[in-house]
């Protein structure tokens, strides 16, 4: 009996969930796949190969970098949903990028091929006639040799402080005319990109011929280092950990403002975690590379293609006259439901106003904004701010409203990665006006996206609130898809003006009837709802969910989802990023359908359905179903209670449920695929701009252009 046991073929246990790290990298894949798409159009696709590198920077500055940290504690810690150790997720990351670097490598040159075509040639010295040599030669001592501050490493120089993503020139330098075997090599180094000269150069002659600034730094080492023969050569970039606990390391003898600038300067000068190269270096060179780095040697990447890609968005103004080389061009659009030309207040006192982005401009709302800092009534707007446009409107109307007499009540995250020192900078410009300024609150990001207008009528006191998926970024706001809704609702705004208070007082709440607010009410308030569908599932009901998220880690709703998918509750997700469950595995998520759109705007609204028919409930929020947002940050979700926005997202939600041009469908082995029907062409986003532009009443394309 024991030897039947050990004879017997046990198939292996199918993974239902995937590492988060893992899942990120197909969202990258995803992102890369547009770059070789050939029906994106050509200098587009240039975007996206761009948009790979920097989100694989972040990356490796952000989650490379928390795993690192984690690592060097040595406690023995494991993902909480794959069970990998911190090395088994840095060794499943190396292999993953470098397959995707193999990839990204080909779809570049293939990319910068195709540009040759339109007479774009970015070239080397090898394909330079005499005369452009001189040329170069000329530019190079005249322009940028004066700007340079080349390193050689000695003992009495130590080696350089690398800035984080920056390209530099590295050569193996040995002593000139020696004769010994043996020669003593040193280490030589010169920045190339200090913004004091242009990178992408033209060189004159016939036709579209350009050179990298690097690459005529690299070509012409011998006369930075002339005393030295130039045994090797490549241009390196360094990736820093960018992953720093700025409450851990609150220095309370220092304003929270101040110390958020001392935590941008330590970001600087934090732990290099990756290196990448473009020539081959001597193993020893790259070994002294590493110490001197202090670096895994693991993380050390060769590429083929240019270290930084930004330069690529040059090459797209230079072709910006070829139309069919872009995407066709599209304007937000006014919204049907909102007169402009008339006060906005009054129209959302009569009811609510959905806008959605990038299909209809965001000027209503930044148009209400102003209206409240003029408007006699109103006693007193409170907002809080994630991530700005660089030249605010939003600011702009807290401003006038402060300066107006209005109270203003800012809370303003400076910990919002990346945007601190824009922040920072806003936050001064709202206090110098008058505004009462807030920063968030003890280990909690505030990553709502809430509005609260309160006008006082005679007696009565009128709420407009406004509740959003997405930023107060005028910039984005073109290139984003988001949700917003703005409600005279009584409840909602008496809950909202809860919000406030608690933040104001450095609390959170701990109750609510309406709103989902995280960290305490909206976890719990999400599994209550799936809780239902899986009773009226095993009631024998048609029971369902629907989630349109940027990403899913939360283990808590997960296991809720399995639970309901075994019940028989119909899961549809529209998730653009990480997505840790896996969908279609018999006896444990065969009711759960996951697509991944990735297009030409970047999804980012969040949309939760629970239920269908009379007990169906919408909610739009600021949340993904991930633990950072769930409960380690204050987010706030939305009811949608008129029918007509309802009826509206729903119909969103739907059509990209059916997009078969931008989606991909994952499969139980984790990977996505495009969706493919015998139907007509369904992109979602292009068909969303269609209606809009419908419904807008506009008699041709293009002819409602948003202010900028």
């Amino acid at each position: 009996m024991g030897n039947k046991k050990n004879n017997e073929h046990i198939e292996p246990l199918q993974p239902i969930y995937e590492n988060r790290e893992l899942s990120w990298l197909r969202f990258n894949e995803r992102v890369l796949e547009e770059a070789e798409d050939e029906r994106t159009p050509l200098c587009e696709r240039l975007s996206f190969i761009s948009i790979y590198q920097t989100n694989l920077d972040e990356f490796f500055m952000v989650r490379v970098g928390s795993i690192h940290d984690q690592m060097l504690l040595k406690d023995g810690a494991r993902e909480n949903k794959t069970g990998m150790t911190m090395e088994e997720q840095l060794e499943a990351i190396r292999e993953r990028v470098k397959e995707l670097g193999k990839r990204k490598d080909v779809a570049y040159a293939n990319l910068m091929g195709r540009m040759e075509e339109q007479n774009i040639h970015l070239i080397n010295f090898a394909k330079l006639d005499e005369r452009q040599g001189a040329y170069l030669q000329t530019y190079f001592e005249q322009e940028i040799m004066p700007l340079l501050s080349p390193i050689i490493v000695t003992k009495k120089q130590p080696f350089p402080f690398i800035k984080n993503n920056e390209i530099c020139a590295v050569a193996v330098l040995g002593t000139k005319n020696s004769k010994a075997k043996n020669v003593k090599t040193r280490i030589g180094i010169v920045p190339c990109n200090n913004g004091m000269f242009r990178r992408l150069i033209q060189i004159p002659g016939a036709g579209g011929y350009y050179m990298l600034a690097e690459e005529l730094i690299l070509h012409f080492l011998p006369s930075v280092f002339n005393g030295y023969n130039i045994v090797s050569k490549s241009l390196i970039r360094v990736t820093r950990n960018a992953d720093i606990d700025a409450d851990k390391s609150y220095d309370e003898e220092l304003s929270y403002r101040e110390h958020m600038e001392e935590v941008i300067k330590q970001r600087r000068k934090l732990t290099p975690i990756r290196m990448d190269y473009t020539r081959d270096l001597d193993k020893q060179v790259l070994t002294q590379m590493k110490n001197y780095l202090k670096i895994d040697k693991d993380m050390i990447f060769k590429t083929k293609a240019p270290l930084d890609l930004s330069f690529v968005f040059d090459i797209q103004d230079i072709l910006r006259h070829k139309n069919e080389l872009f995407y066709e061009k599209r304007f937000p659009q006014r919204s049907p439901e909102l007169d402009e030309t008339k006060p906005l207040l009054p129209q959302i006192l009569k009811g609510d106003k959905l806008l959605s982005y990038p299909y209809q401009s965001i000027r209503p709302f930044l148009n209400m904004l102003t209206e409240a800092a003029n408007d006699p009534n109103v006693v007193s707007i409170k907002m809080t701010l994630y991530r700005l446009a660089k030249h605010s409107k939003v600011v702009e109307a807290l401003v006038e409203a402060a300066e107006n007499g209005k109270q203003v009540d800012v809370l303003v995250e400076l910990k919002a990665r990346f945007d601190e020192e824009n922040n920072i900078g806003w936050s001064r410009r709202l206090e110098a006006a008058g505004c009462h300024v807030i920063y968030g609150l003890d280990g909690l990001k505030v990553h709502s996206k809430l509005c609260l207008i309160t006008r006082k009528v005679e007696d009565q006191v009128q709420y407009i609130t406004q509740i959003g998926t997405g930023n107060y970024n005028e910039k984005t706001a073109r290139l984003y898809t988001d949700l917003c809704i703005m409600t005279a609702d009584e409840k909602i705004g008496a809950e909202a003006a809860r919000v406030f208070q608690a933040l104001s007082l450095g609390e959170v709440l701990q109750s609510t009837e309406h709103l989902f607010v995280a960290p305490k009410c909206l976890q719990n308030k999400v599994l209550d709802r799936i809780e239902r569908e899986i009773q009226i599932a095993r009631d024998g009901g048609d029971a369902y969910l629907g989630f349109k998220l940027n990403s899913l880690t939360d283990k808590v709703i997960m296991d809720k989802m399995i639970e309901a998918s075994q019940a028989g509750v119909k899961i549809e997700m529209v998730i653009r990023g990480i997505n840790c469950l896996i969908p279609g595995i018999p006896g444990k998520t065969e009711n759960i359908r996951v697509v991944s759109i990735v297009g030409r705007f970047l999804e980012h609204s969040r949309i939760y359905i629970f239920g269908k028919g009379k007990r169906e409930e919408v909610y739009i929020a600021s949340a993904d179903f991930m633990t950072r947002n769930t409960i380690h940050r204050v987010e706030v979700a939305a009811p949608i209670y008129d029918p007509k926005a309802r009826k509206k997202i729903k119909e969103m939600f739907d059509l990209q449920l059916r997009d078969n041009v931008k989606a991909r469908e994952q499969h139980t082995d984790g990977s996505y695929v495009y969706v493919t029907h015998e139907t007509p062409a369904i992109d979602a986003q292009e068909i969303l701009y269609e209606e809009a532009y419908k419904e807008a009443g506009a008699a041709a394309k293009g002819d409602i252009p948003e202010e900028s």
